[in-house]
């Protein structure tokens, strides 16, 4: 019966496979979501790990942007990878360059698969090859250098994701739109707005879905006549999220020399009449990709009803098993607050904030819009005591600082009576202890700001 559903919805667009096997296989397991579906067993996932981050410093100072922490508990890759996990795609390549080790750290102690699941994360580090010997040059460049270990899993289609978006997508309707269109590759597109356009890939497509035209950030002047909607977003954007069949990425990247999709490949593959087509998404997305935008993204967790949806039951974003204790607060005044696990806050007053595993607030303290990512371990007395010895302040806020639109990266050091304010409308600054960007003042990864400061 299952094969016969899956031929007539195959040749029948109407019919909804995804539903009928909804109705079919649901079942009350830990993830709370599909059987894998056949077809998604000949997908392989490739999560694009970046380049070195500049607009995200200093936040990528020290780690790649897919390591950097977010809502105080996750890391930005645990997105693409909880995604790919919950629509049954189990074999998933993190392609890594820059700053690399602690994602390595994360992936490997976090996504571990059973002997009978058939299923794994991989790291795909840029190496020396005798065929090349230079580091990624972009997001095809990448591909490009890794194609043998990407057909080592004889996949049929490869989904190509990025690693610092924020969305929730079930890439089996993705695979599925992919595979009915018989398309050789599908863009994933969200409707935007005239002023948007020129920061995005902006394509126009027919109304079977088949893509016409493609502009990689085309500026406002040249938006006329790419237009595939109606209503004040009338223009579809590349979310950067792609369906390849394995085929046509190995020819394509064998015989074009452009190192990225956008700019290169997605092009000359309209250009040669291969089949692309657009497929709508018109959920929550955005692209962490700025320290403008990582701010945002985390503090609107906080309002009362998020744009995105961490206590999802049957959608859950995954992360690394940590033994922590409970957060400690201490008569303490918390208005619309985002909390991790193993902090502690003793007479402080937090506002719209999200506050980090292991974040130490003592009395006296204010935060403001602040987004605090806590830190790797818990200080010991003995830890302490040689902070007082040499001096520093032990990790976390001191006592009666006032911290005000700002992003405390891990392990930071705010002394007693600090105060940080905000540098909204002022010029982008970087000195040895904190960079302004946006009007945002980031102190950077196990920074010391002595007592008494004020930023």
């Amino acid at each position: 019966m299952c094969i016969a559903l899956f031929c007539a919805c195959y040749y029948n667009k109407s019919i909804d496979l995804l539903k009928i096997y909804s109705s079919i296989f649901r079942h009350s397991t830990p993830k709370g979501g599909l059987l894998m579906l056949s077809f998604l067993k000949d997908v392989l996932a490739v999560i694009m790990g970046g380049g070195a981050g500049t607009r995200l410093y200093p936040l990528t100072k020290l780690r790649a942007k897919p390591a950097v922490p977010l809502a105080g508990y996750y890391r930005l890759i645990d997105i693409p990878i909880s995604n790919c996990i919950n629509s049954g795609i189990n074999r998933i390549y993190v392609l890594t360059q820059f700053n690399s080790v602690s994602l390595h750290r994360h992936v490997v102690r976090t996504y571990q698969f059973d002997s009978f699941s058939g299923g794994w994360v991989r790291i795909l580090a840029a190496e020396q090859t005798p065929v090349s010997e230079s580091w990624y040059q972009g997001t095809a460049d990448a591909l490009r250098k890794q194609l043998f270990q990407l057909q080592v899993p004889n996949p049929r289609d490869i989904l190509i994701l990025s690693g610092d978006h924020l969305y929730r997508m079930d890439y089996g309707e993705f695979v599925r739109f992919h595979n009915i269109h018989e398309a050789d590759i599908t863009i994933a597109v969200k409707p935007v707005k005239a002023e948007d356009a020129p920061g995005l890939g902006i394509l126009q497509a027919d109304k079977e879905g088949r893509i016409q035209k493609f502009r990689e950030k085309p500026p406002l002047d040249q938006l006329a006549g790419l237009e595939s909607l109606e209503g004040d977003r009338p223009y579809m954007a590349s979310m950067g999220i792609y369906v390849f069949r394995t085929k046509t990425l190995v020819d394509i990247l064998r015989s074009e020399t452009g190192d990225d999709f956008g700019k290169h490949i997605i092009p000359a593959a309209i250009e040669k009449g291969l089949r692309v087509f657009a497929y709508p998404f018109d959920g929550y997305w955005e692209d962490i990709g700025t320290i403008r935008a990582f701010y945002e993204v985390n503090l609107a967790l906080t309002s009362p009803n998020p744009p995105f949806d961490f206590f999802s039951a049957e959608w859950p974003i995954y992360t690394r098993a940590r033994f922590l204790p409970c957060s400690q607060i201490i008569d303490s005044s918390l208005m619309r607050v985002w909390i991790a696990p193993g902090c502690r806050l003793d007479h402080a007053a937090v506002a719209d904030s999200v506050i980090g595993l292991r974040s130490i607030i003592n009395s006296g303290a204010h935060l403001h819009r602040v987004v605090m990512m806590g830190a790797d371990d818990f200080e010991s007395l003995t830890q302490k005591d040689e902070n007082r010895r040499l001096g520093l302040p032990d990790i976390g806020v001191g006592r009666g600082s006032v911290v005000e639109d700002a992003i405390l990266d891990k392990n930071v050091r705010i002394g007693r009576n600090v105060v940080i304010r905000s540098h909204a409308g002022m010029p982008d600054e970087e000195t040895d202890t904190y960079v302004v960007r946006d009007g945002i003042v980031v102190v950077p990864k196990g920074v010391v700001i002595p007592d008494n400061t004020v930023i």
